[in-house]
């Protein structure tokens, strides 16, 4: 996964308040940014917001045409209820659940149909651990109206430095990405190109990074 990002790459500097990594963490030189034809807006709990390693913040960063908005509730939150109401978008909700459409067994007929008339597909994905992320859900009413697709999870999280609550949990970087392996192609995206497996590179350089400053057990997350 890491075979052609080495961590030697990476170059000593200051505390970078971009990446918010210190010293030779920092990969913004590392950054290849690129446009699934998805838009993404990240919805990062201002907890999660704080950690070194934000996987939300990590994907806003490797994704043209996305957005980073912090916040716990976003029922009354301007700039959410601009993007919503956008007439040239179709948004959804990255979050399972009953009444959410499974993209791993959906047919390529009715993702090319899931936004319809033209409009470009928006995915809200909340960036928080999944306590934070069902309340959000509960307080954002707004959110709560709009379509919800989700997937099946492949293959186990490699987070490694981040319990998860149960195997098949992935981060909001891995949901991403799944997410664009299962509707990129139908919206125009070429999977084939392996464009987006970039996100995954960066991501792996980074839990390898921190798993050598934290032997012990890693503690609950997302």
């Amino acid at each position: 996964m890491i075979k052609d990002i080495e961590l030697s790459q990476f170059r000593g500097r200051e505390f970078c308040w971009r990446c918010r990594q210190p010293g030779e963490g920092c990969y913004c030189a590392q950054l290849r940014p690129f446009d699934p034809q998805i838009e993404f807006v990240v919805l990062i709990h201002k907890i999660e917001s704080r950690r070194r390693i934000a996987t939300g913040r990590m994907s806003n960063l490797l994704l043209k045409r996305s957005t980073l908005i912090e916040g716990d509730q976003f029922d009354d939150h301007p700039q959410v209820n601009e993007i919503i109401g956008r007439p040239d978008i179709f948004p959804v909700v990255l979050y399972p659940g009953a009444g959410s459409v499974d993209l791993t067994s959906a047919p390529l007929d009715l993702l090319e149909k899931i936004a319809p008339g033209g409009k470009r597909l928006l995915v809200f994905v909340i960036d928080g651990t999944w306590s934070t992320a069902r309340k959000t859900m509960r307080l954002s009413q707004n959110l709560g109206r709009l379509p919800r697709v989700c997937f099946s999870p492949r293959r186990e999280s490699q987070f490694q430095v981040r319990k998860q609550p149960a195997a098949y949990c992935l981060s909001t970087l891995e949901a991403i990405h799944e997410t664009i392996e299962l509707l990129g192609e139908s919206q125009g995206f070429d999977t084939a190109s392996r464009e987006h497996d970039h996100m995954l590179k960066i991501f792996s350089v980074m839990v390898e990074r921190q798993k050598l400053f934290v032997p012990h057990e890693p503690r609950a997350g997302r």
